[in-house]
């Protein structure tokens, strides 16, 4: 289906009001990465959920050294986030340009 120039921009000016902040993302990743709060602003749920859960897990398991693995793995998560942060988004604004054209 073509759409036509007025739509296309209805289309994208939707999409702009819609789409996640790439800067609001880092943020978070900055601040409260490790408790997954970019994840869940994302809109990856369940990984934010795993990320927060191991985050805590490490943080009590830490007095037997056992949470210092947990932490150092948890870190590397976050360390691949920050390159994968950009690639997030816009696959969710390419799912919503799908959605609503």
């Amino acid at each position: 289906m073509t759409l036509t120039t007025d739509q296309q921009m209805l289309v994208e000016q939707r999409l702009s009001n819609d789409k996640k902040s790439i800067g609001v993302a880092y943020i978070l990743w900055l601040f409260l990465g490790g408790l997954g709060a970019h994840r869940f602003y994302l809109g990856k749920t369940g990984s934010g959920i795993a990320m927060l859960c191991l985050t805590l897990i490490g943080m009590i398991t830490l007095v037997v050294y056992i949470g210092a693995f947990i932490l150092a793995a948890v870190g590397i998560w976050m360390l691949v986030d920050a390159f994968l942060i950009p690639g997030i988004v816009a696959s969710d604004a390419n799912a919503k340009r799908a959605m609503i054209a």
